[in-house]
């Protein structure tokens, strides 16, 4: 297959008064893997949803082998020889994985143009040969592990003839093992001439599988960096300033059991059973990392130990206090504090100002309210110090929170959570969505805690991140603890776990 030679001039998308892409200039060449590098909310998906059709540009041009083109839908961009793979994956569940790639396409069609599964079936196995993309074309996509339906979406583009595919964020939900077969497959692809676009925010997988790493940072390309870039270049090219990546912290000095956990079973909204029979003891001083592939019970957990979401069965005891039955702000006044998983859905309030957010879960005690009445002299002497405690960048209490950056909304939930005595705290994704410096002072923060004598449970997908804060992890997969080990484990054993892999397992396998 004839590679493509893509060129994206000059591209600017505004949204109101954001601009998202600033005259970025872009070249794609035939048979490459092109990393696009930044941190969430550069404009790196904004960019790849034009070049798929998806948005049109306000300003800019696009040439396919030397032609201007315009893509003003999907439509356009399949037929030009671009194809996509989304960070959520558009398959139906209930589908085979050949029903999946024949539907929207003629490619399949049999006599009379009726869709032909046997055709499908055939070109899914021939793909799945060429591209060593081992696939069951008979397989429900609901049945298939993550890393295997990514595969179907790969195959999916691949089919429609894609000399272009993006990858948009793909190893988000993918277990180590999972994204080093990933990279395995877009280097077959390399080599069978497709170019690949792999939009991420991840430095250490970006090394390992880019030929080229083009930087964009608040919209524009800020420079391009080779594979042979250090972590700490790449992240000082991310967020404009020197960045120190190691997470440095003391041994743990774990103390008596805070919060004791006992055969939990938690069901989700759907009422599907999320959490089954999970039992925990979280210490005094120590951080409790809680891994996992994103939706094997996570958010239930964390939510049944808040008081969000009621247990259908066991115990959650806070020193010798039982914690279920009790209401959200019961928990949260007796020493817990949490820092939430979508902070924009359960953290902060964009529209109230920084003081404001500040004092969401303590507006009605004192010193912010006496007899009923807000206090506001003694609301905005506590945003003052924590905003400089916490290092918020921004122009004053009253800004509105909504104005601020990813990261520095971040910094004010942590500084609400963090700035009252605790005895426990609970943070769920800690940097989720925030850029490499503000990472690295959360972490600090999340350890200050630990040092201070606080149980600290962190829940995070970012298997790097739990590795490098947590004293003990705990695997969660299914609903259920399938593993736990301390600090020194290495990546492929935790990566085995959040897989579904137990120690046994794998040595019956060997």
């Amino acid at each position: 297959m004839a590679g493509m030679d893509l060129k994206l001039r000059g591209i600017t998308k505004r949204f109101g008064d954001l601009v998202a892409n600033d005259r970025i200039d872009l070249t794609i060449r035939p048979g490459e893997i092109h990393a696009l590098l930044g941190e969430n909310g550069a404009g790196k998906s904004t960019l790849m949803n034009i070049l798929y059709g998806l948005l049109q540009p306000d300003a800019g041009q696009l040439l396919v082998d030397g032609q201007p083109v315009e893509l003003l839908s999907p439509a356009n961009a399949i037929a030009a020889g671009i194809g996509m793979v989304h960070q959520h994956f558009m398959l139906v569940p209930v589908f085979t994985v050949a029903e999946n790639i024949m539907l929207g396409d003629e490619w399949c069609s049999g006599p009379f143009g009726r869709l032909s599964k046997r055709q499908a079936r055939r070109q899914v196995q021939a793909l799945s040969e060429r591209y060593g993309l081992d696939v069951d074309p008979d397989a429900l996509v609901g049945d298939l592990p993550v890393g295997v339906q990514q595969r179907v979406e790969i195959l999916k583009a691949l089919a429609r003839k894609a000399k272009v595919l993006i990858l948009d964020e793909p190893t988000a939900v993918l277990t180590p093992q999972e994204i080093d077969d990933l990279i395995r497959v877009m280097r077959e692809l390399k080599e069978n001439g497709t170019s690949i676009v792999f939009i991420t925010h991840k430095l250490r997988e970006v090394r390992e599988c880019a030929d080229r790493i083009t930087v964009i940072r608040r919209g524009q390309v800020v420079g391009s960096a080779s594979p042979q870039s250090s972590e700490a270049e790449l992240a000082s090219l991310m967020v404009g300033r020197e960045i120190d990546l190691e997470v440095a912290k003391a041994p743990a000095d774990p103390r008596q059991v805070v919060l004791r956990v006992r055969d939990l079973v938690v069901r989700d909204d759907r009422d599907h059973l999320s959490v089954n029979g999970v039992s925990l003891d979280v210490r005094a001083g120590e951080i409790l990392g809680i891994a996992g592939v994103q939706g094997n019970g996570q958010e239930e957990l964390v939510e049944a130990l808040l008081g969000l979401r009621d247990p259908q069965a066991g115990t959650v005891t806070f020193g010798a206090e039982e914690l279920l039955g009790h209401s959200t702000r019961m928990i949260l006044d007796s020493g817990v504090g949490y820092v939430p998983e979508d902070r924009h859905r359960d953290g902060v309030i964009g529209g109230f100002s920084i003081a404001e957010n500040l004092i969401l879960d303590r507006y009605h005690r004192t010193p912010f309210s006496r007899r009923s009445l807000l206090q506001p002299a003694e609301i905005s002497a506590n945003a003052t110090r924590q905003i400089a405690e916490f290092d918020i960048r921004a122009s004053d209490a009253s800004a509105t929170l909504g104005t601020l950056s990813g990261g520095n909304q971040q910094k004010v939930v942590i500084a609400r959570e963090m700035s009252r005595p605790l005895e426990i705290l609970i943070v769920s994704q800690p940097t989720r969505g925030v850029d490499v410096g503000a990472r690295t002072f959360i972490h600090q923060r999340i350890i200050a805690e630990r040092d201070r004598g606080a149980a600290v449970i962190i829940v995070s997908t970012e298997l790097d991140e739990v590795l490098g804060l947590a004293d003990r992890v705990a695997v969660l997969y299914r609903g259920q603890i399938i593993g736990a080990f301390g600090s020194g484990a290495s990546r492929e054993t935790a990566g085995l776990l959040m897989a579904g892999v137990t120690p046994a397992e794998r040595s019956i396998a060997s």
